[in-house]
């Protein structure tokens, strides 16, 4: 029965395979349901603030911010941010194809690339592909900390400022629902002064700025870049656990149905050895 005995040696180790991937599946949806709160409650400061940025760019249309002034520089800034950890399905592979393909268009155009990578999975991509990476931020946890966000990113922004980079754009996983998430890359500068003030059209605006408008534009503008990076590390967030959380029940039941096969094998295995030995055992007192 040494075939037997291997059998069951396998059904063993594919049963404790099964109490991990369960027991993830379990911190996983606790986890998403958090980052799902998190996600939903940052939502409506990014908006208002898109709001008000729009408002202010089109109520003082005389000053414009670096931020919306465009450049001739042939290099393209990219923010990645993937997790920190594997086991979440197909969900780091899709925006770094997507980042892929996109990098190969602005190869063709002979454009150059510097890079932000939030999260190991990307820098880890990025390295493998020599791609030029300026600043990195890693071991973010379950919940992200903008104070951790904004010295990484302010290496692109100040790039985009000084005229060395034409363009910043940030790849992110955008959760929809449990079942869907979808890889996303936008444009984050230049500012588009049309899709901010989505939400404010048809109205007319006028503001008293105190000190002064460049000083309130400055500030409110860095405000905005930051509660977009933000909002889109919270979504990769939730996207995150909800990719886990279904990644790790498909390999439970995986994991279950193998166990029946081998369990299946086991049993047919069994009862041929069984019906050798009687048959020995027949032979033997026939033979007698």
């Amino acid at each position: 029965m040494a075939a037997g005995k291997e059998i069951r040696g396998k059904i063993k180790s594919v049963e404790n395979t099964k109490k991990i991937t369960k027991a993830m599946e379990m911190v996983a949806a606790s986890k998403m349901r958090k980052a799902q709160e998190r996600m939903r409650a940052a939502r409506p400061y990014a908006e208002k603030v898109r709001q008000i940025t729009g408002n202010l760019s089109r109520a003082n249309p005389e000053y414009t911010h670096p931020f919306m002034q465009t450049n001739d520089a042939k290099t393209a800034g990219f923010v990645v941010i993937t997790t920190d950890k594997g086991l979440c399905g197909g969900m780091n592979t899709n925006i770094l194809r997507a980042l892929t393909a996109q990098l190969k268009e602005l190869q063709v155009k002979g454009q150059g690339v510097e890079t932000v990578a939030i999260g190991n999975k990307g820098l880890g991509f990025l390295n493998r592909i020599n791609a030029k990476v300026v600043s990195s931020a890693t071991g973010l946890g379950d919940t992200p900390h903008l104070d951790k966000l904004i010295g990484p990113v302010k290496t692109l922004l100040d790039a985009y400022t000084e005229g060395r980079v034409n363009a910043v754009y940030v790849c992110y996983t955008k959760f929809i629902n449990t079942m869907k998430q979808e890889a996303v890359i936008e444009q984050l500068l230049p500012l588009n002064a049309e899709t901010m003030q989505d939400g404010a059209k048809g109205r007319d605006w006028d503001y008293e700025y105190e000190p002064d408008a460049a000083s309130v534009i400055d500030e409110l503008l860095l405000r905005y870049v930051e509660a977009q990076v933000f909002q889109a590390v919270a979504e990769n967030m939730a996207s995150e656990q909800s990719a886990r959380m279904v990644a790790m029940k498909a390999a439970t039941d995986n994991a279950g149905e193998v166990i029946g096969e081998l369990k299946l094998v086991y049993n047919k295995t069994r009862q041929a050895a069984i019906t050798k030995e009687l048959s020995e055992i027949v032979a033997g007192a026939a033979a007698v």
